[in-house]
């Protein structure tokens, strides 16, 4: 008796304890700071700010979204087609419309309209669909990095601290956001935010850091603290990855994939063509009209975009896309319902 006694005892305690970590990992919130929306400016006072859109483009697009007509408050009035993919805003206009070339754009961003355009932010929306599955292409142009944020659920650092994309897109004025790197699901990554850092424990993984100067470098974390950084003018950084692109190599396999994730998958990652030059990717998936993509199939995609360094973020449920407060993307978990999931993080453009 006494066996069987202790047999279910540690039975019952081993269920707890899984329960517990199970709780710990994914369901309990840890909030560390309440008020996480510092942002370290100073390392923009000597930078000198850039033009945006070239004279040429200069006139084609301006302010805030221009309207067609009242009915059509949310769609920017701007249109642009060009090889390989169809715009954005006729895709909010008709759902099936769907781009049917594939072959690499012969557009230059210089060329291109933009759907939105200031004398400090450029945006273009682009949808594509390769590999079965259709991708959407914000291409951006800044007059400096700083208009590149990132924000947290809640406006709170933590663990565990969730919200959707949108809503913490719009809590923010977003123009145009994705989900980020889901940080608070670990306990080690690098966490700099807007050119602070909220955690120095490095996970041991390559990292992507945004440089205050604009540039872009993915670099392994064990070699720097996030302190280190920061000094070196770090705004930004994320550690999810892979990276998918460096120097306009492909850097993952075939057959390479996130921990035991499918091989096709809603994806979303961050890519930088050249000097303050950026691509937001997101892709559908897990639905019968979008397959998903591999890690492998994504970086070639972004390669064909002239993206010289790529990285991958949070995908899945994750992936997200919102502009113009529109949802863009068709956001699924399980691919029988289209509906955000709570991320802890977004990337942002805003002002």
């Amino acid at each position: 008796m006494k066996k069987w006694v202790w047999a279910v005892t540690y039975s019952m305690a081993l269920t707890a304890l899984t329960a517990y970590i199970a709780l710990d990992t994914f369901v309990i919130s840890d909030r560390i700071d309440t008020n996480a929306t510092t942002m370290n400016t100073s390392m923009f006072e000597n930078i000198e700010k850039k033009s945006v859109l070239s004279e040429s483009d200069e006139g084609q697009s301006s302010g805030i979204f221009q309207e067609e007509d009242s009915s059509k408050s949310n769609v920017a009035s701007s249109r642009h087609k060009h090889t390989g993919g169809t715009s954005i805003i006729d895709t909010l206009n008709d759902d099936e419309t769907k781009a049917e070339n594939n072959e690499e754009s012969t557009e230059t961003a210089d060329q291109r309209e933009y759907d939105y355009a200031s004398d400090d932010v450029a945006i273009s929306m682009s949808e594509y669909y390769e590999n079965g599955t259709k991708i959407y292409v914000a291409d951006i142009k800044l007059s400096s990095a700083e208009y590149l944020k990132t924000a947290f659920a809640d406006d709170t650092y933590g663990r565990n601290v969730t919200e959707n994309t949108s809503e913490i897109a719009e809590t923010n004025d977003a123009l145009l956001a994705i989900n980020g790197d889901y940080y608070g699901t670990r306990e080690t990554g690098y966490v700099i935010r807007n050119g602070v850092v909220y955690r120095d424990e490095s996970s041991g993984d390559d990292i992507l850091c945004l440089f205050a100067d604009g540039s872009m470098s993915v670099i392994d974390s064990d070699d720097y603290t996030a302190y280190n950084l920061v000094d070196m003018g770090v705004w930004q950084c994320w550690d999810f990855g892979p990276a998918l692109l460096e120097d306009s190599s492909v850097t993952v396999s075939e057959t390479e994939e996130v921990g035991k994730a499918m091989a096709s998958n809603p994806r979303t990652a961050i890519g930088y063509i050249d000097d303050l030059h950026y691509v937001f990717v997101v892709s559908d998936g897990r639905t019968s009209e979008s397959e998903g993509l591999s890690l492998y199939q994504l970086a070639q995609f972004m390669r064909s975009l002239g993206v010289a360094t790529a990285y991958n973020l949070d995908g899945g449920g994750s992936s997200t896309m919102y502009y113009n407060g529109e949802l863009v993307n068709n956001p699924t978990t399980n691919g029988r319902s289209i509906k955000e999931r709570g991320v802890s993080d977004i990337v942002y453009i805003g002002y």
